[in-house]
């Protein structure tokens, strides 16, 4: 295993571990630090991944209270949130306890806002199950639940201690979940890293088998990416943003059709075709960008199809996007593969025009070179 990354934010610095045999190792009781933890986890992953590990943290002397919550986007709510803190309460836990979340990026998700509102604040840690959550959703502090108006509207920030990706987690996961994984992998690569991009064009059929050597290389080079824009820009106020490439149209989607309807990276994947399109239209990506985009979506097994709904349907939730300001979309947008940038000159009414002319099937972009 090779040595861990750290998001450098100070006191508050913490290693991102990369690797299989994780769940086993010692380094989760000790990367806990304390005695008394809960592990929250879903109802799917408590045994084959969460009894075990509730038998290493015995083993290694932790009391732990365990909390299966019910599995799926569906469940990131308000109301699941208050079962956590309902067992916490029950179990007695104290601002020195820790929470441990294993799962995917819901799970990390609700626990990281659990952890950083219980009591005002104890600490946590992130056991990523799913490739999404390994690359991006456990590292960088976002917390949040959904709102029936938009993703991931009540949150805040707040830093795990650690981060443990289990690489061997991802040889159960279901094919698509892992493909929605890629999305997010993807987003890295066009937002800033020409080099991974060239990468990913070269294996992304190792990836889609799940090769080892090549799921850990792309899952350290999503995490040094996204570890970097953190160290410099934690809360969002300029930089980090950049990381929703794809998010303002991804998330319509998913509020749109239903939390939970489609998986986040499918969404977000489609999210990053459309703001390659909205580029092209902009003047900043000539045809053959968009189609070199595409292809590579389209390689990842990614949806290539835009769901039918109604652009005033979408319209709603792009509104309330928390990247807008002043009333103003802010839009990710590219400049070129590799170089995102900030828009925030695209009107309502262009916006409105430019989703009603969107074509239903995507797959056309993907033309040959």
């Amino acid at each position: 295993m090779s040595s861990p990354l750290v998001v450098s934010l100070g006191s508050r610095s913490y290693p991102i571990h990369i690797g299989p045999g994780l769940l086993s190792s010692s380094l989760i009781p000790e990367g806990a630090g304390s005695r008394k933890v809960a592990l929250i986890t879903n109802t799917t992953l408590l045994g084959p991944y969460g009894t075990p590990l509730v038998r290493s943290l015995e083993e290694a002397g932790l009391t732990v209270e365990t909390v299966a919550l019910p599995d799926g986007e569906a469940h990131k709510t308000l109301d699941t949130l208050n079962l956590i803190y309902d067992a916490l309460l029950t179990a007695s836990l104290d601002r020195r306890s820790c929470l441990i979340a294993l799962g995917g990026g819901v799970i990390g998700d609700m626990v990281g806002f659990a952890a950083a509102t219980y009591q005002r604040g104890i600490p946590f840690i992130q056991i990523p199950t799913t490739l999404l959550a390994q690359v991006d959703s456990s590292v960088g502090g976002k917390t949040a639940v959904n709102h029936p108006k938009g993703k991931n509207m009540i949150g805040a920030f707040h830093q795990p201690r650690a981060v443990f990706a289990d690489t061997d987690t991802l040889k159960t996961l279901p094919d698509r979940e892992f493909t929605a994984g890629l999305a997010e992998v993807i987003k890295y690569a066009l937002i800033r890293d020409p080099d991974f991009l060239r990468w990913l064009e070269d294996n992304m059929a190792a990836l889609r088998s799940r090769d080892a050597g090549a799921l850990t290389h792309a899952i350290r080079e999503s995490c040094r990416n996204k570890s970097e824009v953190v160290a410099r820009d934690e809360f969002e106020t300029g930089e980090r943003a950049l990381l929703n490439l794809g998010h303002s149209f991804g998330h319509a989607i998913e509020g749109a059709l239903g939390f939970g309807t489609w998986l986040h990276g499918e969404a977000v994947g489609v999210g990053m075709l459309m703001a390659a399109l909205l580029s092209q239209e902009l003047g900043h990506l000539a045809s053959s960008d968009v189609s070199r985009i595409a292809r590579l979506l389209r390689a990842a097994g990614l949806p290539m199809k835009l769901p039918d709904i109604p652009v005033d349907n979408l319209l709603p939730y792009m509104a309330v996007d928390k990247k807008n300001e002043g009333g103003r979309f802010r839009l990710i947008l590219l400049r070129a593969p590799g170089a995102a940038y900030i828009e925030d000159a695209v009107s309502r009414d262009h916006l409105r025009s430019f989703l009603a002319g969107a074509p239903p099937s995507l797959a056309s972009l993907a033309s040959p070179a």
